[in-house]
Formats: structure tokens, sequence, C-alpha cells
């Protein structure tokens, strides 16, 4: 028995195969059944004549119901009809588990109950394809930071305090310690890599508490975090462009299957992989203007701002230089207006958001010293940090990818839920 997987099938034509997995869907027309079976890497015809058969195992076959577990073994060969298509000519059908009736079935369902069934909703073929680009969206990203010099550095998820503020953090009570917090970025924790191993990232689940409902916020996502000794501003944009650039064409690539079951633009995503635009926060506000919007300078991009500035756009848009009023205390400040801060947000096309933040981080101590006082900061917590520029500081950089609204992106998903196996948002914790 030679056990395969449906990916694999093209390797055996004409040879008799066993495949293991669930059945997708099944029918019969007389003496033939037709069960889809799939298996995690993909789906497959299987084709039952009833003469071949034999008149019990095709009627147990035909018991078999929607998600029944089974295993078959036949002889792939190309469709009669289908290109570069297969199906199993069967030779025999066994049922491991008869499945009870199906409460995901063909007809619609509003999303609060899909979500509810998510335990199951993962199965159907959307949400395969979604679940598989994430798979490698994340490994493209660490293949890129892995070529290109960048450790892992796992930062905790535990901290003490906060990246950005202590408004949108979860609490608990640590031990005797008194108050933690679950991490909402380990930004502040690989700047300490950096002045051992040069170049370093992170990449795991953070959290904030923001009592956001849109369609882009989750309170639980998974973030990539790096940071870079000896890098400014413009070549940390350059090292941003090339990730996603790299993670575009791996998707195009290793993706083609998920990507026409999403029916997602290929021909878009093949257009993004191109040099991406760049623009102040002044000429987008003024851009933005120019096209009715009624934003004003000092304000943040929200989300029909996001929209308006890429529309038309095949790229990315980098907005950098940010007014510091909006931005956080360790930016550093643009050395021809110290207004503004050496920063980028990168804008996906389409509706999709901001993608990546980033920033040239400060270096200088007594600068930073003097900001974090000026915002009241407990500089007792953050000693740790500012000793960072006692000791061999150097200019520095660094910027956190999103891996929920890239996947979203790369998928032409529309809410961000769908884009990570169990959401977890404000009106939503089960399953």
């Amino acid at each position: 028995m030679k056990l395969i997987f449906v990916k694999d099938v093209a390797a055996h034509l004409g040879e008799e195969v066993t495949l293991r997995g669930w059945v997708r869907n099944i029918r019969h027309s007389g003496k033939l059944l037709f069960i889809i079976l799939r298996d995690g890497t993909g789906e497959l015809q299987c084709v039952a004549f009833q003469p071949e058969l034999g008149e019990e195992m095709f009627d147990a076959a035909k018991r078999l119901t929607m998600e029944s577990s089974l295993i078959v073994t036949g002889i792939p060969k190309p469709h009669q009809k289908l290109a570069g298509t297969f199906e199993l000519s069967v030779k025999s059908v066994k049922s491991i588990q008869i499945a009870e009736e199906y409460p995901i079935g063909k007809k619609e369902h509003g999303p609060d109950f899909l979500l509810s069934n998510r335990h199951l909703w993962i199965r159907s073929p959307k949400q395969w394809a979604v679940l598989r680009i994430r798979h490698t969206v994340y490994y493209a990203i660490c293949d890129w930071l892995n070529n290109n010099d960048f450790i892992r550095f796992d930062s905790p998820i535990l901290t003490p305090n906060a990246c950005e503020g202590s408004t949108t953090l979860f609490e608990l009570e640590y031990f005797d310690e008194g108050k933690a917090y679950l991490s909402q970025s380990g930004q502040l924790y690989l700047e300490t890599g950096i002045m051992s191993l040069g170049r370093v990232y992170d990449f795991g689940p953070v959290f904030r508490a923001e009592r956001s409902k849109t369609r882009k916020h989750l309170t639980e996502f998974w973030m990539m975090d790096a940071e870079a000794a000896f890098v400014e501003h413009a070549e940390s944009m350059q090292i941003q462009e090339d990730l996603i650039r790299y993670v575009i064409r791996d998707v195009l690539a290793k993706c083609d299957t998920e990507l026409t079951i999403l029916e997602r633009d290929k021909a878009a995503l093949e257009a993004a992989d191109a040099p991406f635009k760049i623009m102040t926060h002044r000429e987008a506000i003024d851009y933005l203007r120019s096209k009715g919007s009624e934003i004003t300078h000092g304000s943040d991009l929200g989300a029909a701002d996001e929209v308006l500035l890429t529309e038309g756009s095949p790229v990315p848009i980098f907005i950098e230089k940010w007014p510091k009023e909006i931005k956080a205390f360790y930016m550093k400040r643009d050395p021809d207006n110290p207004d503004l801060v050496l920063g980028s947000d990168l804008i996906a096309p389409d509706g999709f958001g901001e993608i990546i933040g980033g920033s040239q981080r400060e270096d200088d101590h007594d600068l930073l010293l003097e900001r974090m006082k000026a915002e009241k900061m407990p500089l007792e917590d953050y000693q740790w940090f500012l000793d960072l520029r006692k000791y061999g500081s150097v200019p520095h950089s660094g910027f956190g990818v999103g891996l929920e609204r890239l996947v979203a992106w790369m998928s032409g998903t529309h809410h961000i839920r769908e884009t990570i196996p169990f959401p977890r948002m404000i009106y939503r914790i089960y399953p």
C-alpha cells in the first residue's frame, strides 16, 4: 500500500496508491459514485464504479457523509475534461468515521454563526487557502530576514511596562511583583539585542486592548518586529521594501492554487512587486485635501484616508516624516525639522491599510531622557532602556510588520478575522 498526499498525485499516475482524508462532497448517479476527498494538501475527485468496487463496498461508500473520514485506494489518472487536473479511479473505500450532519452546509451563513463554528469553518476551501497563505507569508518573512543577517531574538510576552503607553494594555497581577502586562510590541527588548547581535527580529503574538471594531483590528495578533544597528531611516525603508517584495514573490510562486480559490487578482500582486512610492506626511495631507478630504495637518490617517491615498496606486506607499506629536517618544527627530520624526508607515493598496510601522530610534541618551520626563514616564521602569544609550549607543532603526494585515492583502481577504485561526476581538473569545 503506497500512501501518498493529494499534492503528489501527478507523480503517481497509473500506480495503485492510497489516500487518507475527509469527504468534501459526495454524489452518486446510478452505478457511479463521486467523492471529493481532501487531505490538507489539496482536493481530489475519486470516482467509484459499482461493478469494479462490488455491491457491498459501493453501498457502504454511498453512506458516507460530508466530513466523514476515510481511506481510499485507487489509480490516479488525468481528468477526462479538465487539463492539468487528476482524479482517482477507486479500487476500495474504507470509512474511518461517518460524520454526523455537518452544521456548515452549502447555504449562506452569517459571520457570527461561522465564527462560533470557527473550529469547523477552517475546513472550508477559502479558509484553508487563507491559512496556507498565512503559513507562506510567515516563512517568507523569516527566510528573508535569516538570509539578510537578522538573528531571531525572542522578546518576552509578559512585561513590567508599556512600549507605547499603558492605555491599550492587558493588565494582570504578577505574583508579589505587582502589575504586569501582556506585550503590545517586542521593540524595546529587541533594541537590547542589536548591541549584541547587530540585527535581530522576533515573531509572535502581541496584545492590544483597543476597543476597535474595524475590519482591520484584533486584540491578539502576530507581529514581526525587527531592529538593526547602524541602519538609518532611508536604509530602513529600503529593507522594509525588499522584505515585502520578497513576500509577494514567494506567495505568487507557492500559492497559485490558494490564490485561485480566493479569486485573488494575481496581476495586482505582480504589479506590487515594483519600487514603492514615498510621500512625506505633509505631502500626503496636501494630496488628500486636494481629493476632498477634510483631514488637517498634524492628524493621523484614518481608514478612509488610507484608501483614498492609495487609490490607483499599484504599489504600497511609504508615508514618512510624521509630526512628532502623534508618534512615539523613542523616534528620532528629523535633523532638518525637529517638529518631525524619522518614521514611516507603509500603506498597502486596495484599502488594506497600514502593514508596517517603523522609524529610526533616538540614540542620544539625554534627548531620550528629556522626552521621557516630559511624558511623565516612570524612569525607574525604563532605566535598562536608557542604559542602551550609555554604553556604546549607535544609530539604529526598526519596524514592525502586522502578519494578519499582510496576509489579508496577499490573499485579498476583506476582514482580518479570517487571517488567523482563532480571532480574538472585543466581542469574541469563543471558541
